[in-house]
């Protein structure tokens, strides 16, 4: 069937946000129009139409485009959608249930991560944090694994924008040694949190990689510190893992 003008144009608008949410970095309407091999004034254009409609925004201070507010919330809520996420929760009450903690499965949004998943374990004592919390990246499991993941002129970039805001008596606020705590998290592949965010909180975290090799979430556990130390929740490295795996293998079946 041959392809009509608004076909094209639509088809164009979701190539362009493709590139720019793929991009670790802003980009220009004529960076895109060279890379994709389409006319400049046409490049400008729908780019103009995808930032009145919010999917698309200018960075702070520039002139370069990064994904808007509008597609953050559609990318969150496909990612949360019931059905497609039907896989996940099964995993994460199966992980739960093998080590008996509260689990959890988060994603990067912007400089927080969100929770997207989150299982309890069934103990009197719990801490309240439903899905969709956002949390601060310097002070949690898996926030700390999002920095250390990241490619370093991104996390360069980010680093220099979060505040390292004090939550506990514990928390790392010296950007040097937080920097330090993100190469050991990098060499090990683990994320820690020893009650950094919340006094008497501890947790453990590792990536779900996808089918390009790069980090798409990450999957934790964390419990009480008076039930279970860092060392304790280590222990359980070995089916976390298996779960990451196990998630990432349906996440790439399913895409």
């Amino acid at each position: 069937m041959k392809e009509t003008n608004s076909q094209s144009t639509l088809l164009r608008g979701f190539v362009i946000l493709e590139k720019i949410v793929e991009s670790d970095k802003a980009l220009s309407s004529a960076y895109l129009a060279e890379d994709l091999d389409l006319p400049k004034a046409t490049v400008h254009r729908i780019c103009q139409q995808l930032e009145e409609a919010g999917l698309l925004k200018r960075e702070p201070g520039g002139k370069k485009f990064i994904g808007g507010a509008r597609l953050t919330s559609i990318a969150k809520k496909t990612l949360s959608n019931s059905i497609l996420s039907s896989h996940r929760s099964a995993i994460l009450r199966e992980l739960s249930k093998d080590v008996n903690e509260t689990c959890n499965l988060t994603i990067l949004d912007g400089q927080e991560i969100v929770y997207l998943e989150r299982i309890e374990a069934n103990w009197p004592y719990r801490i309240h944090l439903p899905v969709g919390s956002h949390l601060p990246l310097h002070c949690t499991a898996t926030g700390k694994l999002f920095l250390a993941n990241m490619k370093p002129t991104l996390r360069d970039k980010v680093l220099k924008t979060i505040s390292l805001s004090k939550h506990t008596d514990l928390t790392i606020t010296n950007m040097s040694e937080l920097k330090s705590e993100l190469e050991k998290i990098s060499d090990e592949g683990v994320g820690i949190d020893n009650g950094e965010y919340l006094d008497g909180m501890v947790a453990i975290a590792v990536p779900v990689i996808n089918k390009e090799n790069a980090m798409n979430f990450a999957l934790a556990i964390h419990a009480p510190s008076s039930r279970k130390s860092i060392d304790e929740l280590r222990q359980y490295l070995p089916v976390l893992r298996k779960a990451a795996a196990k998630m990432a293998e349906a996440e790439n079946l399913s895409s």
